[in-house]
């Protein structure tokens, strides 16, 4: 039983006097009671024309579940969930406020009667705040498609699985940037994609149906891996979809077939030192444009060697996140100084998948000398970083 002057309860009314006002930007309930339970999220929306607090509850299994409470609801749903979670996170445009729970049950409301403030003298502007939960997502994606059901996304009816949301997520944001680097392709005739370390091929099978399908497109694409079981098994999907177009290699993607020069080049999660090798490869090739999200990033964590950032590298966690992030700079400057524009970007919601970063390059002529500074540029960054091993860096996976 909950009080009405506890922090339970004081958390609540925020929560919809937030909703009702519309900043409520997210509601994140955490360290849950009941270890089935990872954690559990709630946004504003509106729901058949009725203000809502749409709660997505994720569990241990994999599985998803969601609950939309309505506005005149609010308080005493959240009130009821409060006690399952000893951590609660409301987040407005406003400020913020949270609710914590001791290991002895005593709770305490952070932050509550500053945001109590802040709400009521902001003004209220709910339809900016929401997105309409009736109103079909604009995903390029409907969840129809038969690839998805084959690659096992969706069921027979095209609706997506609890459990791969995230992946159906993903692959409509690659696509999204698959659309953004569209105008950087060829406008007529056949069109070259290889996917290197393909995997699964997930992304495969969206790629090439996003070209032949929406885009209408005639496209060769090859897909190397070195798992002989998934290569066979994707084989197996496009001839059973009928995407003659496709052609799955099991072998190393340092053996890609010469002789022609991709318009696109693909990756997606190849672990550590692979994505270094898909990008040098794609890059020989004079790919027009390259897409690649790594993995794991072992390489540099291994062999950094610089004395200016000793006060990161003391640190071992610290120095992990910090080469994370040095080894794509990396990557994109060994890009560019091949003739690339190069970018960084997030591939999808964080939520989805921690390996988030998509790298981008897209081939230009570049003059002589611009590309003479790249390289200065780029050896300057691994002597700093590397010292004598500078020279020998990436050379043994070659």
């Amino acid at each position: 039983m909950i009080e009405n002057n506890s922090p339970e309860s004081a958390l609540s009314a925020l929560v919809s006097e937030a909703l009702s006002a519309g900043h409520l930007k997210k509601l994140v309930f955490s360290k849950p009671a009941d270890k089935s339970v990872l954690r559990a999220v709630g946004t504003a929306h509106m729901h058949r024309g009725i203000k809502t607090l749409f709660i997505e509850t994720s569990f241990s299994d994999g599985k998803v579940s969601h609950e939309p409470i309505p506005e005149s609801s609010v308080t005493s749903r959240v009130c009821e969930l409060s006690l399952q979670y000893s951590q609660i996170n409301l987040v407005c445009d406003c400020g913020q406020a949270e609710l914590r729970r001791s290991q002895k049950g005593k709770s305490a409301l952070i932050g509550g009667n500053a945001l109590r403030k802040a709400i009521s003298n902001a003004p209220a502007d709910f339809s900016a705040a929401l997105e309409e939960l009736d109103r079909k997502k604009n995903y390029i994606l409907s969840g129809g498609e038969r690839f998805l059901h084959a690659l096992g996304i969706t069921d027979k009816s095209g609706r997506v699985h609890d459990k791969k949301q995230g992946k159906f997520r993903q692959i409509n944001r690659f696509l999204e940037h698959i659309r953004d680097i569209s105008p950087h392709m060829p406008e007529n005739g056949r069109l070259l994609i290889y996917d290197l370390c393909c995997g699964k091929s997930y992304l495969s099978f969206a790629v090439y149906h996003y070209f032949t399908e929406i885009k209408h497109r005639e496209v060769s694409m090859l897909c190397m891996d070195l798992k002989r079981d998934v290569i066979d098994f994707c084989s197996s999907i496009a001839s059973s979809l009928g995407f003659n177009g496709m052609r799955f290699v099991c072998g190393d993607v340092r053996n890609t077939p010469e002789g022609e020069t991709p318009d696109l080049v693909i990756s997606l999660h190849a672990c550590d030192v692979a994505t270094d090798i898909v990008i040098d490869a794609a890059a020989k090739m004079r790919a027009g444009v390259i897409l690649s999200t790594p993995c794991c990033h072992r390489y540099l964590s291994e062999r950094i060697c610089s004395p200016e950032l000793s006060f990161v590298t003391d640190y071992p966690y610290l120095k992990r996140k910090m080469c994370d992030s040095l080894t794509d700079a990396l990557r994109l400057m060994r890009l560019s100084a091949a003739g690339y524009d190069t970018s960084a970007a997030e591939l999808t919601d964080p939520d989805d998948t921690p390996k988030n970063t998509l790298l981008r390059a897209v081939k230009k002529n570049v003059p002589d000398g611009e590309l003479e500074r790249r390289k200065e540029r780029y050896v300057s960054a691994l002597r700093f970083l590397l010292g004598d091993g500078a020279e020998d860096f990436l050379k043994d996976i070659r």
